[in-house]
């Protein structure tokens, strides 16, 4: 009985831990590379999409010194509505931020995952990107990353096959996204990202319906936004819920608009909490 309570009082004190963790504003040249560090690979690959019907991309990126030798988790980190696998890598500069952060010996190893995330045949951000066929395809993604993309990056890749070495996140659509298919797969997912999430976000009451599986399945959930961000008020009802219904979160307010000088922010601070 008494190891029992040491236990639970352990796993407590983490918990408690993890979540007093405030969040701040990143140092400068956080996004910049560096000289004189080992740096991350990057990969291309196609997989078989059952869900679609082709062959789709998505970009890893592989941590310094990645072996076979070893296993990683995994963090599936999700792009915008007018963007694709390639947009963090544009506009985001993530192989930066995390090789900076390596350096400074303040990650845990891992694999991340940008996946295109509008499962369908053209997926390319073209044309009317708020049409309905590429809006709903976006909700299709949902299918394609649980049956088609993890497989085949936990086949490809030494991966750690195991929800609580698996995260998502996302910004802004793929914020939605990740709210909603992470904390509707919290048998697949422990670790969840909404940062400045869009309209295509769940109301609260169906994102958790379950508030005791998600108070004991959830490492980490992370809910962000920028204060002048128009959409705001998405997050700001996720965050109001789950502090009316005690499901630990962070919710972090960065200075900003809805852009990559925010969701920069986002990727330094919510990384750094991963797998830990």
């Amino acid at each position: 009985m008494k190891k029992l309570i040491l236990l639970l009082t352990i796993q407590l004190s983490l918990a408690i831990t993890i979540y007093a963790q405030q969040p701040g504003l990143p140092p400068e040249g956080f996004d910049v590379p560096r000289s004189g560090i080992q740096h991350g690979s990057l990969d291309t690959i196609s997989y078989v999409s059952k869900t679609v019907g082709t062959t789709r991309s998505a970009i890893v990126y592989l941590p310094p010194g990645y072996s076979q030798q070893k296993k990683y988790p995994v963090l599936y980190l999700l792009h915008g509505i007018g963007g694709d696998e390639y947009e963090w890598l544009r506009n985001g500069s993530p192989e930066h931020i995390l090789d900076n952060l390596y350096a400074d010996k303040k990650l845990a190893p891992m694999i991340v995952v940008l996946p295109n995330g509008r499962a369908m045949a053209d997926d390319r951000p073209t044309g009317n990107v708020m049409a309905a066929d590429k809006v709903a395809a976006f909700a299709t993604f949902e299918k394609d990353l649980l049956n088609d993309l993890i497989p085949f990056i936990e086949q490809r890749y030494s991966v750690i096959k195991d929800r609580k070495q698996r995260a998502i996140a996302g910004l802004s659509m793929g914020g939605g996204q990740a709210l909603n298919f992470g904390l509707g797969n919290l048998d697949k997912f422990a670790w969840v990202g909404g940062f400045s999430s869009a309209p295509n976000t769940k109301q609260p009451e169906e994102l958790i319906p379950d508030v005791n599986a998600a108070q004991k399945k959830l490492r980490l959930l992370w809910i962000s936004c920028g204060t002048e961000d128009n959409l705001i008020n998405i997050s700001e009802r996720t965050a109001a819920y789950l502090a009316k219904n005690s499901v630990n979160h962070i919710y972090y307010k960065a200075p900003g608009k809805h852009d990559f000088q925010v969701w920069k922010k986002d990727l330094y601070n919510f990384s750094q909490l991963l797998f830990k």
